[in-house]
């Protein structure tokens, strides 16, 4: 989705409210953006899938993607209308943009675990490409 123009516009809110990103639209376009993004998403999925050859490859991988984990659970303290002010506001999500940003949790704890068995390989007596 991250190449199409549709994602694009919708993830700049996200990204031209963070501190950590907002940097990002003044080298490069709003779609250029999204699609470095998608580009670099498939670049950590190609080294997550190394496992069974390289525990290196998917260490590399894991690394890179909870810090785009974490970076885009940041949005949660920097873009406006995260927090649903008719039910008083934090911890109440809105719907969006709020809800969006959860399954990022559950993204994250699975690239610590892949972090960590991907360490356990390279550790032990397996295999290491």
């Amino acid at each position: 989705m991250k190449f199409t123009q549709y994602e694009a516009e919708g993830i700049s809110g996200f990204v031209k409210n963070s501190p950590l990103m907002s940097w990002a639209y003044s080298v490069m376009s709003v779609r250029g953006f999204s699609t470095a993004l998608g580009v670099v998403e498939i670049i950590i999925a190609l080294l997550l899938a190394l496992r069974p050859f390289s525990a290196r490859a998917a260490a590399l991988g894991s690394l890179l993607a909870i810090g785009m984990f974490l970076t885009t659970l940041s949005f949660l303290l920097t873009t406006p209308g995260i927090w649903e002010e008719s039910l008083g506001g934090f911890p109440a999500l809105s719907v969006a943009p709020g809800q969006f940003v959860l399954k990022d949790f559950v993204l994250l704890g699975a690239s610590v675990w892949c972090l960590a068995d991907a360490c356990q390989a390279c550790c032990s007596n397996e295999p290491v490409a």
